[in-house]
């Protein structure tokens, strides 16, 4: 069992794009997973193996934070080894259903409604259970698309939820890709859990994206700013006239992320927007 450090970030004055920034850095430093404090903006907690973390890097990651006027203070907080799996499901994981038609569940739930696609997802450390807005909302896109025999790249895959469901609903081939490397070994083994080791679950970012087919649907639920930085990248992954499903952001971020994507040959062809304003921007690709 692994043992973590909890580092409870808090950011003066609350920023969601503070937040999301602070997220970004952390992340190439080992930081696993990252849960906002229940007031946007205000700070998250970052979750890191005990024999990864470093103080000194901290320290020295939270210095290059780049926007003037916002204090960051964190404290730390030490989380001895457990059985994650059984954390899950005491205080955070129980089985959903979306839309009526997907429901997602742990292998160690019981009980669980039917639905017509039924997903195994055992997350450990790994973001995408289904319970976050911005996933949930990705999912009910997934669900009123025709996704048979759809090229489908699933960006940031997380637990791999995302690419399971669109293999489920027929995407072929369905590329997975995934920076952090303990989460892309629990997309792994989501993946083949749920019966479908077809899906090319990669360890990597956007640079990946040119080995990859040209994707009739590109999806990427990360953060505002790591979206627009990369959304270059997406463009060229995605075929004429393909869609793009992009979330991780709110409601009031939309015209910063159509700022980046209208000189790329993206337009707005919709959004929905759920919990506190968060969204799922739908864009098309020009033909």
């Amino acid at each position: 069992m692994n043992d973590y450090h909890a580092i409870h970030i808090s950011i003066n004055p609350p920023s969601e794009t503070a937040a999301d920034i602070t997220a970004a850095l952390l992340a190439p430093a080992g930081y696993e997973s990252f849960v906002p404090d229940d007031t946007p903006g205000a700070g998250l907690t970052a979750y890191i193996r005990a024999e990864d973390y470093d103080p000194a890097v901290l320290a020295d990651t939270l210095a290059t934070f780049p926007l003037p006027g916002f204090s960051l203070t964190h404290t730390e907080e030490f989380i001895e080894g457990r059985d994650w799996n059984s954390e899950w499901e005491k205080n955070y994981f129980q089985p959903i259903v979306v839309a009526d038609k997907c429901v997602i569940h742990s292998s160690f739930h019981t009980n669980i409604p039917v639905c017509e696609h039924d997903i195994t997802i055992d997350p450990k450390m790994a973001f995408g259970t289904g319970h976050h807005a911005t996933t949930s909302l990705i999912i009910e896109q997934l669900l009123c698309l025709d996704l048979r025999g759809k090229t489908v790249t699933d960006m940031g895959t997380g637990t791999g939820i995302l690419a399971i469901l669109a293999a489920m609903r027929g995407a072929s081939p369905v590329s997975a890709i995934e920076i952090d490397p303990a989460a892309e070994i629990n997309a792994e083994e989501n993946v083949r859990s749920n019966g479908h080791p077809e899906i090319n679950v990669r360890l990597g970012d956007a640079s990946l994206l040119p080995e990859l087919p040209q994707a009739d649907l590109f999806i990427a639920n990360i953060n505002r700013n790591i979206i627009t930085g990369d959304l270059p990248a997406y463009a060229r992954n995605l075929k004429p006239g393909g869609t793009m499903l992009l979330s991780g952001f709110y409601e009031h971020d939309i015209p910063v992320v159509l700022e980046a994507a209208r000189p790329l040959g993206l337009r707005e062809t919709g959004h929905t927007v759920k919990g506190d304003s968060w969204t799922c921007l739908r864009l098309t690709k020009n033909s």
